[in-house]
This record gives C-alpha cells, structure tokens and sequence, in this order.
C-alpha cells in the first residue's frame, strides 16, 4: 500500500459520521482500514525483535496474559503514515473535547510538532505497538497514559481475523460515569478494521452541562487460536 493510497482512503472517510460517533459513543469504528495482506505483513513483524525497542509480558505486571511490543524510532513506514495522517484528522474533536471539560491544553494540527512537544517534555520513546494473544490470554482495564502529554484519542486495528484466526478476544471499553455504574460497551471488529476511542476520558453533554467520565479499554479472554492488534498511540512516553 503506497503512501498516496492510505493517505487518500483516510482522508476520504466519512469524518463526520465518525465524529458524531465519537461524541454519543467515545469510539467509532472505520470498516476494512488495512487490507487482509497488509494485516498478515503486520502481523509478521512481531517476529523480528529489531524493530521493537521493548517487550511486556503481561502476566509479570499483573496486566492480564499474553504479551505486546512497542516498535522503535524509525516506525515501519505504514505505522509511521498511520500516524501521521490520523492524527490532524483526529485534532478537531480533541480540542473541542478539552474545550468542553475545561481542560486547558490544544494540540497543534500537526503531528510534528506535537510529538515535538512531548520530546521537549521528556517523553521520547515511540508508543506503537503489536499484541499478540493466545487461548486463554486477556488484557486487564486499562489506560495508556505514558506522561503529562496526552493526546486524548488513539486507535487499534485488529490483525487477525474472528472466527478464523481465533475466538473470544472481544475489544472491550467501560465507561466510568459520576455517581452511576460503569457503562460496559464490547465491539464487533472484523480483520482490518480499525477503532478510534478515547485514552482516558471524554465529555458526555447531562443535564446541567458537560460532564467527564472516565474510559479504560482491554481485551477479553481468548477461547482458540492467534489474536495480533496494532496500537497507534498518538504521544510517545518518558
């Protein structure tokens, strides 16, 4: 997949659809973003320990079971454009999502200049990154933080295809509200798609006004086969 084709299908996507579905739901799913080849080369990367600059075992941290990576500076060209195209489309929602919790911070259209932010901050080290999940392996609640600098939105994109390549393994995100239960939401994702939602919170319009509530994701147990998930993770860590 050239530069020219990823560039050209992501900015033709329907953004505003997607952006209402960001402010009902705090995710929005983008249907068949990789092709099916370009989710196996991905998919074999994780095989070739020089790209990663780190490996987690989940089990050791208390994360859940199975295990992930995160690339290192240079990114495989196709993440690298993942990011850099996703990100200015992405900007308008999280700056109006900080306007209205009244969080101070405004992201910078371009990528560049954001990730420049971070680096001045101390946080360098690049956040992309490969899951890979076998039977019975899970990846607890959780939020990918990694600093002060947050840019409020993120994407996966499932590898591997349900049904297929494993079972079980759903995508799952919780919804913290004030003074309520927690919201549960599990997403239906086939080979290639990718979701957009939130890192930590987003504003949910009530009553009296906007509200925050808080969003953590993670993956439930799964029952066969190889799961592997692409994280474009927009800030890089300290």
């Amino acid at each position: 997949m050239g530069e020219q084709p990823l560039t050209s299908r992501i900015n033709a996507l329907d953004w505003l659809t997607l952006e209402q579905d960001l402010d009902r739901d705090g995710c929005a799913t983008i249907k068949g973003l990789l092709s099916p080849e370009h989710c196996e080369d991905l998919s074999a990367l994780y095989a070739q320990p020089t790209l990663f600059r780190s490996q987690v075992i989940m089990a050791r941290h208390g994360f859940g079971r199975g295990e992930y990576q995160y690339f290192r500076y240079p990114l495989p060209d196709i993440i690298a454009r993942l990011r850099s195209t996703l990100y200015p489309r992405l900007v308008p929602r999280a700056n109006r999502w900080n306007e209205r919790m009244d969080l101070p911070t405004r992201f910078p259209m371009e990528h560049a200049a954001f990730l420049q932010r971070c680096h001045d901050a101390g946080q360098e080290r690049p956040t992309p990154l490969l899951l890979q999940y076998g039977p019975q392996d899970y990846n607890c609640l959780h939020q990918d933080l990694y600093g002060e600098h947050v840019f409020p939105l993120q994407v996966a994109i499932l590898l591997s295809a349900p049904g297929e390549d494993f079972t079980g393994g759903e995508f799952v995100l919780t919804e913290q509200r004030p003074r309520v239960q927690s919201r549960p939401m599990v997403m239906s994702l086939e080979k290639g798609d990718a979701l957009i939602f939130a890192v930590h919170q987003r504003p949910v319009k009530g009553v009296r006004g906007d509200y925050r509530v808080n969003v953590r994701h993670g993956v439930s147990r799964l029952h066969s086969g190889k799961r592997h998930t692409l994280g474009v993770i927009f800030h890089d860590a300290q």
